[in-house]
């Protein structure tokens, strides 16, 4: 990137974050905790090429938000903690847009499948 250039967005993504959490609509999830993965992308605007610490996001800052829905009480689906992580995502200084997957990779259906996975994108108004 030239020296001069005023401005641009840079990605910061935290991939496969592996936590236990009491999701789905079935009895026993509210109950027993189940593994879930989640990617999380932030676009993050920063002033110039060479980032200061105030064009950083803090990526540990971005695991504890996520570990903190994720973690928190029962959830009945994929999307509303999806949802829940980028408005959180969202509040963060600098953040411009997210992209949350959330992947449950035990699945109890009648055959193979790796994992279901609910991914959305959000932006800042």
């Amino acid at each position: 990137m030239p020296s001069g250039h005023v401005g641009y967005t840079a990605v910061i993504t935290l991939k496969a974050m592996r936590f236990h959490a009491r999701i789905g609509v079935l009895p026993h999830e509210a109950e027993i905790a189940q593994s879930i993965e989640v990617d999380a992308s932030l676009w993050v605007r920063r002033s110039d090429a060479r980032p200061t610490a105030k064009d950083i996001v803090d990526y540990r800052r971005v695991y504890d938000l996520v570990a903190e829905v994720v973690t928190h009480g029962h959830t009945s689906f994929l999307e509303e903690v999806g949802e829940r992580i980028a408005d959180r995502a969202l509040q963060l200084p600098l953040v411009e847009k997210v992209r949350i997957a959330v992947r449950k990779p035990n699945v109890a259906l009648p055959g193979p499948l790796a994992y279901t996975e609910v991914a959305l994108m959000r932006a800042r108004e």
